[in-house]
């Protein structure tokens, strides 16, 4: 069991600390100056990362502020999004027009941006208001090395974070449209503090899957509370999807998709574009605008008996 987080020293890559098990105090590793290399050397580095762990836990440390934190993994070689929850590829096949071709037996899986994951109380800068600015809260992994054709997956996954993945929809439904992928429709993502390893979420992890609520708030209001537990496919099915033809290189985060749940209209949304879908659905136009600058997202998934977990990702959208 371990809790990881980064927190500044200048460089690019942070410095890896390890967080005590109530995210309250943390201390720098030892074993791993970076996650980047921890995660290269997992098999061998686990052990010793997790002694640090228990000793952290029996006190001492410095107290952890997860507001000062960088992303777990401020940057990485792969970042590769799946769309794993069927209800929400629904709703956006009604929000965008546009219907995804799906072949059976494979999941949906776009390539972004990699070189940097956005720290979680950081200022989004973007263009424009006018480009339908829009978050998508999602869980995510972080796989060690995955050698090609790798099928029995959950192995490889080393660590479970939280996501949220921007998006600007007004570029996206153009995009989409060219059968050519994203590139303006997808800026950087951001993730909470803290990432854990799947045990410590106990019975919570099953199946490849958190079977958690994520809790999402716009401007203080509550947005939606939709459970991580109704993918369709697991993370090690998504994994190895990703793995079929390539190499995956340590440090490779894979995302859910956007969480969603049947039942939206009880839970909610994780992202405004449902929200507009549903609206379309019961009144015949959307009426939820996007984003405006200024505005703040905060996303957090706790424990069921309400302890935390990978902390809050909570941002405010600013122009460029």
């Amino acid at each position: 069991m371990m809790r990881l987080a980064t927190l500044p020293d200048g460089t690019p890559d942070g410095r890896l600390h390890i967080v005590s098990r109530d995210n309250a105090r943390c201390a720098p590793a030892e074993a791993a100056h970076t996650l980047q290399a921890a995660l290269e050397g997992w098999d061998s580095l686990r052990p010793l990362l997790a002694a640090e762990y228990d000793t952290l836990n029996e006190g001492g440390g410095a107290p952890f502020d997860p507001a000062t934190a960088m992303a777990p993994l401020p940057r990485a070689w792969a970042w590769l999004d799946g769309s794993a929850f069927d209800n929400h590829g629904l709703l956006m096949d009604e929000a965008f027009g546009v219907k995804a071709e799906k072949i059976p037996g494979k999941p949906l899986m776009y390539q972004g941006i990699s070189d940097r994951f956005l720290a979680p109380a950081a200022d989004v800068p973007l263009p424009s208001e006018g480009d339908g600015i829009d978050f998508e809260g999602e869980f995510g992994v972080l796989t060690s090395a995955v050698p090609m054709g790798t099928t029995d997956t959950l192995p490889k996954i080393a660590l479970l974070v939280q996501i949220n993945d921007w998006s600007l929809r007004k570029l996206g439904a153009a995009e989409m449209k060219t059968r050519f992928g994203w590139i303006q429709a997808k800026p950087a993502c951001a993730m909470a503090p803290v990432a854990l390893t799947p045990d410590e979420l106990g019975p919570a992890w099953v199946g490849g899957r958190i079977h958690l609520p994520l809790q999402v708030a716009w401007n203080g209001a509550t947005f939606g509370n939709p459970h991580g537990g109704e993918m369709s496919v697991g993370f090690d099915a998504l994994v190895a999807h990703a793995a079929y033809s390539r190499h995956l290189p340590a440090g490779t985060v894979i995302g859910s998709g956007t969480v969603s749940n049947a039942a939206y209209r009880s839970v909610g949304s994780a992202c405004i574009a449902e929200r507009r879908a549903i609206e379309m659905l019961d009144h015949g136009d959307a009426q939820t605008p996007f984003l405006s600058f200024g505005d703040r997202v905060r996303m957090e998934c706790r424990a069921a008996d309400g302890g935390p977990l990978f902390g809050a990702i909570d941002q405010r959208v600013i122009p460029v």
